[in-house]
């Protein structure tokens, strides 16, 4: 599978393509293989993101997962930068108000984390809610925070920093 990778303020990251569409981005570093037109421009957008010269990713997307997680991804991508959403507001978007702890399952099984901008969800209240990305809340309070949000997180013995 063509697959690039790249070093991200957040850390490592690989971009994987399939049929000229991006399939995932997973942790870390792989080496590079068939580096392509798409994957190019993948990481042209995360590099100009993480640079703060682009708002909105504008990539050929092709996640793997059922409908509905299909429709919280889709909702997910209309969150604009520097705006967050709740896990309740997702499931509304998604067309199944009652089902925001499936939105936390369709946020954890996210394949394409930061260009499907799962960070950006939050729990009722403003809480962090989890994030499967390396380095988890740590990882979603840096995103957010080159996005400008300013999230506050407590650290395991309940302290905020």
């Amino acid at each position: 599978m063509p697959q690039i990778s790249i070093n991200t303020p957040v850390g490592p990251v690989t971009i994987f393509e399939f049929d000229d569409q991006i399939v995932a981005l997973d942790w870390g570093f792989v080496e590079d293989m068939e580096p392509s037109a798409v994957l190019n421009e993948a990481k042209a957008q995360l590099n100009a993101y993480f640079s703060g010269q682009l708002t909105a990713f504008d990539l050929p997307l092709a996640p793997d997962g059922t409908d509905f997680h299909k429709a919280v991804w889709d909702a997910m991508c209309k969150i604009p930068l520097g705006k967050t959403a709740t896990y309740k507001d997702m499931a509304i978007a998604a067309g199944t108000p009652s089902a925001f702890q499936a939105v936390g399952t369709a946020c954890g099984l996210n394949p394409i984390p930061i260009i499907i901008p799962c960070h950006r969800v939050l729990a009722a209240g403003g809480k962090p809610g989890g994030y499967s990305g390396d380095g988890g809340l740590e990882t979603k309070r840096a995103l957010l925070k080159i996005e400008g949000v300013d999230l506050v997180i407590p650290n395991d013995q309940g302290d905020l920093f």
